[in-house]
């Protein structure tokens, strides 16, 4: 396993771009209404990327045909836009976004519950985004990898809910994915030591019934297999001597 350990001037390009990432997600919660497409979201997201001297991170990596993902309800990640598909009051979105700003990548995620939601589906997006800070807790210099899993799989599943497998994070940096893969489960004390320099995105993937998922026919679009709400957040944290740092807020 090859990572790459960053320097300070090369984290420093990290958090500008994580922050464009930061400010297109932040707009995009405040646009996001019943009436507006998937379409409508992606291009908000390439205005600003564009504004702010960037490149979508997306669009293109592996054939992937749009820069933003949107996933909606039981879709967990990778929900291609489309002009036609319309956010509905209730709807569950979970808003992926990276770009690429001085040859290094950002990578961020959030999940926004449009009007108003059933209590479980609340306490789902809420369980989601605090497993993903108690991950990024444990991202210090000589803990484990696997202390990241097992503390987010730990939180989730107290709660009754459920942690998908068959997709996590990642290391980041002059590509989107480096090593290592960053699963959202696993055991304590094991993995790879974690070290100062170390850029990786979190990204918890947290469903209301079980971790199944399967990949729909347009090739992208993942599911949960028993049609379950599912919610997503992600950041993309520099590990220091000082604790981890979050790049990717404004």
């Amino acid at each position: 396993m090859s990572i790459i350990l960053k320097s300070r001037d090369e984290i420093d390009i990290m958090r500008e771009a994580n922050r464009i990432v930061a400010e297109v997600l932040s707009f995009l919660k405040t646009f996001i209404k019943p009436g507006v497409t998937t379409e409508d979201l992606n291009n908000e997201a390439e205005r600003i990327t564009k504004e702010r001297g960037a490149i979508p991170g997306f669009k293109g990596y592996g054939g992937y045909p749009k820069s933003l993902c949107v996933s909606i309800n039981e879709e967990v990640v990778h929900g291609i836009p489309d002009k036609k598909r319309y956010i509905k009051d209730g709807d569950i979105v979970s808003l992926d976004y990276g770009v690429i700003y001085k040859g290094y990548y950002g990578d961020s995620a959030i999940t926004v519950i449009v009007g108003k939601a059933k209590e479980n589906i609340k306490r789902l997006v809420d369980v989601t985004e605090k497993s993903l800070y108690l991950g990024i807790k444990q991202a210090v210099p000589g803990n484990k990898l696997g202390d990241i899993g097992y503390t987010i799989q730990q939180y989730v599943e107290s709660n009754k809910f459920g942690v998908v497998r068959d997709f996590g994070g990642h290391g980041i940096g002059k590509e989107l994915h480096e090593e290592p893969f960053i699963p959202n489960f696993g055991d304590k004390n094991s993995g790879v030591e974690l070290k100062e320099g170390m850029t990786i995105a979190i990204e918890p993937m947290v469903t209301e019934g079980g971790y199944s998922v399967n990949v729909l026919n347009d090739g992208w679009t993942v599911v949960t297999a028993d049609k379950k709400i599912a919610a997503h957040f992600e950041h993309t944290i520099a590990i220091t001597n000082n604790g981890p740092e979050i790049l990717s807020l404004l």
